[in-house]
């Protein structure tokens, strides 16, 4: 938190006018609460709950293989796994990556993970019991889903080789304001998370090609670790991309939100919708979002 309001403040310094760059305060007061009703929260909070909101309106998502809600059910968990050789492992209510767990390969009577560490059957046993008591959850207790991995599309693999990277679109009463692609690293241990060591990397919204680059606070024209160019690089399937999230914002109820797609070989998939999306982006981009949200109600004013 006291880099992200460091880095913050350093975007103040180089944008023509600070007023441009939105504060958590301003976000929450003017945008967050506003925009959404705290009843229409689970939507995004639940990840069941999204898909079964969006699943039936054509929006891919991850297939689910099992539900894990209470701690009897895991005496069946070696049967479940036993049908599957990649998977996630992720709590429904979770934010910010907290708990997801990623198996790429089975490894005799083990499981290797997407940062190659092998889990025993009671490794991961004690990790579903901890997502189901609520650890990594808004509220005390949780469920955990077991669904899918993503393959992800040939030029993510190469932007992204170290795991599953994922294009966030900021949406404000169901139109696109911001994006960025969230890369993960040897040092996020394949996690898009940029906390925790991924690149983050803005994109221009109408052509889908990366613009700018930061890892670890600090700009960055390379992938840290491939040594990779990532300016200039554009995503697949961008057109996709902002019709998927601009569908799914014009679906929910939720009318300032974060839309989380990955690219997968056959086209975009959702990943998750949040509610409470980051600032990152805005340091991700060298963009303040106030201004582009500023005029996103003028331009809705003028239509009413």
């Amino acid at each position: 938190m006291k880099r992200l309001l460091r880095k913050l403040r350093e975007l103040n310094t180089l944008v023509k006018n600070s007023r441009q760059v939105l504060s958590m305060n301003k976000r929450n007061l003017h945008y967050i609460y506003p925009s959404n009703q705290r009843r229409d929260f689970p939507v995004a909070d639940n990840k069941l709950q999204t898909k079964a909101l969006l699943e039936p309106l054509g929006v891919p998502v991850p297939r689910t293989y099992a539900i894990f809600r209470y701690f009897y059910e895991l005496d069946h968990l070696r049967e479940t796994l036993a049908a599957h050789e990649q998977f996630v492992i992720k709590p429904a209510g979770g934010s910010g990556g907290g708990g997801i767990l990623v198996i790429t390969a089975r490894d005799g009577e083990n499981w290797r993970s997407i940062s190659g560490k092998l889990y025993t059957l009671y490794d991961l046993r004690r990790h579903i019991s901890d997502i189901i008591f609520g650890v990594y959850s808004f509220d005390f207790g949780d469920c955990a889903v077991i669904e899918s991995m993503v393959i992800q599309h040939e030029e993510m693999n190469r932007l992204s080789p170290f795991g599953l990277a994922d294009v966030r679109v900021i949406l404000y009463q169901d139109k696109p304001v911001m994006t960025m692609t969230r890369l993960p690293t040897r040092k996020s241990e394949g996690r898009a998370n940029i906390h925790q060591g991924a690149v983050g990397a803005g994109i221009d919204l109408g052509s889908g090609t990366i613009t700018h680059a930061v890892h670890d606070g600090s700009p960055a024209q390379h992938h840290p670790d491939t040594r990779l160019c990532l300016i200039g690089a554009r995503i697949p399937f961008w057109d996709e991309v902002i019709a998927m999230s601009t569908k799914i914002a014009q679906a929910v109820p939720l009318k300032y939100l974060g839309v989380d797609i990955s690219i997968a070989r056959q086209g975009p998939m959702l990943l998750e919708i949040n509610v409470r999306p980051g600032l990152q982006i805005q340091v991700a981009n060298m963009q303040g979002l106030a201004a582009l949200l500023e005029q996103a109600d003028r331009e809705r004013a003028g239509r009413l």
